[in-house]
């Protein structure tokens, strides 16, 4: 018989193979995040809009259903982060709507804005999509400022039927006052723009902007390991939110994160996996000048590295959604924040489509793919961007 705590596990893992899937899609912001500066004429930079134009809406469909999935799940995350974070939430929603209004009207006859403008508008979701996603991940780690009374379904002070509150005015901005958010968001940032300049070496038809992506994987490479391993390594060696499985009482425990990979060997092994098939498309791909499939290495590294990130953050005894606040026990945990057995039942399911989309998907990507994209291609496309 199928139990209660092994759906809360699969579906944790659900949303966590969500999320590095998520990660992974950022390239496409990552690459408006250096149209201006990777390009260097209209044609090359209409040619990096109209390659990353073909892909954005994945990017898009996969937030939605990260938050989608988040919501039917694990509710009490859903309504207490959204609900109180709702300044990170709302930013992150206003870049994406920059993003769908640019690619569907930047090309339009009566265009009064004209292309320039909606290219900044790219260019402002490439840098606060990516960064704000990470930062927000990294609450997942660092802890939030709310708390949670399950009991009071009347309402905390007496305002309406709320089970969770916000701690803090700035609503969700107080994360970007730690160091340890900050390096996360810009590790996912320079991530995007490193898989964006594969993804361009790879699919782009044209010597001079692959040449220039070569050196833009080393450029945004780089800064991405840095903050990376400040952000890994500071949360292996700091204290984690432990969950006694008896009494449910959260508490501080040294080393918890990293006392998950190894009381958990095949997340460990998966995630170095995961490590190495990202540095391996960086490396080769700026050292040997004829490799031009790094975006598949590095693509699923990331898929692989971010997911199992995401398991130690919820399996094993440990508060996914840590309140950092005097009282600990508001902290959510795949167990006190999911949705009843039906739901987590009928959801399951329902999953199992998720393969054939998944199979759709990459026959839509490969069907678009058959060859490399050149400035001659856009001249004959009645859909360019």
């Amino acid at each position: 018989m199928i139990t209660e705590s092994f759906l809360q596990e699969y579906w944790w893992f659900i949303i966590s193979l969500l999320g590095g899937l998520l990660v992974f899609l950022l390239f496409v912001q990552g690459g408006q995040s250096m149209i201006k500066s990777l390009g260097k004429s209209e044609d090359e930079k209409q040619l990096i809009v109209n390659a990353l134009g073909r892909k954005w809406e994945y990017t898009f469909t996969t937030l939605v259903t990260f938050g989608g999935a988040f919501f039917a799940s694990f509710p009490l995350f859903y309504s207490t982060s959204f609900g109180g974070a709702y300044w990170v939430w709302m930013l992150l929603l206003f870049s994406f709507v920059l993003q769908a209004v640019s690619y569907e009207f930047q090309s339009k006859p009566g265009n009064v804005f004209g292309t320039g403008t909606y290219r900044t508008f790219l260019f402002i979701n490439g840098l606060l999509g990516p960064f704000l996603i990470g930062a927000a991940v990294a609450t997942f780690y660092t802890g939030s400022a709310f708390a949670v009374g399950k009991g009071n379904l009347v309402g905390l002070g007496g305002v309406g039927p709320v089970i969770s509150q916000w701690q803090n005015p700035l609503h969700g901005l107080e994360a970007l006052f730690d160091v340890r958010n900050w390096c996360l968001g810009l590790a996912v940032l320079f991530l995007a723009r490193t898989l964006a300049a594969l993804f361009f070496v790879n699919r782009l038809d044209n010597e001079p902007l692959v040449n220039r992506a070569r050196k833009y994987v080393l450029y945004n490479g780089v800064p991405f390991v840095v903050f990376f391993l400040t952000f890994l390594i500071w949360t292996l060696v700091a204290e984690g939110f432990a969950v006694d499985p008896a009494t449910k009482v959260v508490s501080m425990e040294p080393l918890k994160y990293l006392n998950n990979f190894i009381q958990m060997p095949i997340v460990l092994v998966f995630f170095l996996l995961g490590v190495v098939a990202v540095l391996y498309g960086v490396i080769a791909t700026v050292f040997k000048l004829g490799f031009k499939k790094g975006i598949w290495f590095a693509g699923v590294g990331t898929v692989v590295t971010v997911t199992m990130l995401l398991l130690i953050a919820g399996y094993n005894n440990t508060a996914y959604y840590p309140s950092n606040v005097a009282d600990y026990q508001s902290s959510l945990t795949i167990r006190n924040s999911s949705s009843s057995l039906f739901t987590l039942q009928a959801m399951s399911i329902v999953s199992i489509l998720v393969p054939f989309v998944l199979a759709y998907i990459i026959y839509a990507w490969r069907a678009l793919e058959k060859k490399r994209l050149s400035i001659e291609d856009l001249k004959t496309d009645e859909h360019a961007y």
